[in-house]
């Protein structure tokens, strides 16, 4: 995006995790677009919160949903439209690497070298594209493996609550 392409937007509401832009002087950004809004963090470094545009209320103004603590945004604070939904990093560089929503690493391993990247919100694969093997995935938890085997290719989600071993 060059600099005179870039929509720029001021905050005029934070509630929680929902951040409110106004866009009157550009254009609308598309809805799960992200928006970046740079801030100073608890220890006073510079970093980008990201933003994903969630709906419109109006003509000019978007109501987002933080990816992370909206601690130190203000009314005013400028906030800028990617053009673009939030992209992670995909590949065989993302096997076995802890990411958050917005694709950063916090699994201490450093950068993630890939340029391959998918918007987070994209259509499913067409049935036609799916294997029918069945394959296990091997979780490394024997116990997991041998109670409640995981496929390979499915949604699957293991949860545990604090304490619980």
């Amino acid at each position: 995006m060059t600099n005179s392409a870039i929509n720029k937007g001021k905050i005029i509401q934070v509630i929680g995790p929902v951040v409110d832009v106004d866009f009157s002087e550009g254009k609308l950004p598309e809805i799960n677009n992200s928006l970046q809004i740079r801030r100073k963090n608890t220890e006073g470094v510079e970093e980008i919160l990201i933003t994903e545009v969630q709906q419109h209320l109006g003509e000019s103004i978007v109501r987002s949903v933080a990816m992370d603590s909206t601690d130190g945004l203000v009314r005013g604070m400028e906030v800028i439209d990617t053009g673009e939904p939030i992209m992670i990093p995909v590949g065989q560089e993302i096997l076995g690497r802890l990411i958050n929503v917005t694709g950063d690493p916090i699994d201490g391993k450093g950068d993630i070298k890939t340029e391959i990247k998918y918007p987070i919100h994209r259509p499913a694969p067409k049935f036609e594209d799916l294997s029918t093997n069945r394959e296990m995935f091997e979780t490394g938890i024997k116990v997991i493996d041998l109670i409640a085997p995981y496929t390979k290719g499915g949604k699957t989600g293991l949860f545990g609550g604090a304490g619980v071993g």
